[in-house]
């Protein structure tokens, strides 16, 4: 069974007016270019559409497991468990990095998707931990040159909301695709753009957790606690209300709160975001690039796991930096 057809078309717009514009429910044609964010209403009314496939990737961040797709999904969904599938791998002993492109090709293959499908991304809609799950299977598709993908708005938990909507128990065995890769290096950021940033005086924005800015914590596979001197803090709660991303306008004004004033428009000036591995710098990169325009919005891959590997480079608590 193919995957149920959800949501495309259009154009994701600037800050104030992006709202209206990304909650319209409007049929899409096969072929057009897909919005960023679509909502359930399209879903339902797209249903049948052979060139989407709808892509559950649920995972333990938001409580989500194989065993939990099996006992209901979106009918038609294929699965693949972000954390688990092969989405994120080690590279150059760093954990949770874009994998190489012949084994992302391979892994979107076996999916049943091809360069010719709409992809809809869908999470379990509870935080921004989980959403930011959605936000990096989405940005890793834009990174290997696949635009027409999509992330459904609420995720599964919007899905369900009404008891009415459809949902099928089991497994959905996809028949595999041939999916090509097309690498679009200027959407990914590595040590080195970090450090260019950091001379030019460019935006280099946290998203993770206060606690973690500050220094009070930090992740397992990090070194030293602490953020990359020169950066400010977008918590990524501030990303996401009650399973769905902020609204543009909303998200824009968190933006230009922080310092970028002209946070939708795009000026070419480059705004590099991080975390701890690149999720949920994924999803302020998706808010920003592709609901606000900025196409010079890149992730940092590898973030602070990535920059604390090394002892010589700088980490800042406070206001106050250290090796």
């Amino acid at each position: 069974m193919r995957a149920l057809s959800p949501l495309a078309c259009c154009t994701a717009a600037f800050a104030v007016l992006a709202l209206v514009q990304l909650t319209a429910a409007a049929p899409a044609v096969a072929g057009e270019a897909a919005r960023p964010l679509v909502d359930v209403a399209w879903l339902l009314e797209n249903d049948g559409r052979d060139d989407l496939v709808v892509l559950d990737v649920r995972n333990e961040l938001g409580g989500g497991s194989e065993a939990v797709y099996k006992a209901g999904h979106i009918p038609g969904a294929v699965y693949s468990d972000y954390l688990k599938a092969g989405w994120r791998t080690e590279i150059d002993g760093v954990p949770a990095q874009l994998p190489r492109l012949e084994t992302l090709e391979a892994l979107i293959g076996e999916l049943g998707i091809s360069s010719d499908s709409h992809v809809v991304v869908v999470s379990a809609g509870t935080d921004a931990l989980d959403v930011s799950s959605a936000a990096r299977v989405y940005w890793t598709f834009k990174v290997i040159g696949h635009d027409r993908v999509s992330i459904l708005d609420g995720g599964y938990r919007a899905y369900t909301a009404d008891p009415a909507n459809p949902v099928e128990t089991g497994w959905v065995d996809p028949l595999p695709d041939i999916f090509e890769a097309d690498f679009r290096p200027e959407l990914v950021a590595d040590r080195a753009a970090v450090q260019a940033a950091q001379q030019a005086g460019r935006p280099l924005i946290d998203t993770r957790p206060s606690e973690y800015f500050l220094g009070k914590t930090r992740h397992t596979w990090a070194k030293r606690a602490g953020t990359i001197p020169g950066a400010v803090s977008l918590p990524d709660h501030l990303l996401v209300n009650d399973g769905h991303v902020a609204a543009a306008a909303q998200a824009a004004e968190r933006l230009q709160a922080i310092g970028l004033a002209d946070a939708g428009r795009e000026d070419g000036k480059e705004v590099i975001y991080f975390c701890n591995t690149g999720h949920w710098s994924a999803l302020a990169w998706f808010i920003q690039s592709e609901l606000l325009g900025r196409k010079s919005a890149r992730v940092y891959d590898g973030s602070m796991v990535d920059w604390t590997a090394a002892p010589e480079r700088q980490i800042q608590l406070g206001a106050a930096a250290r090796k």
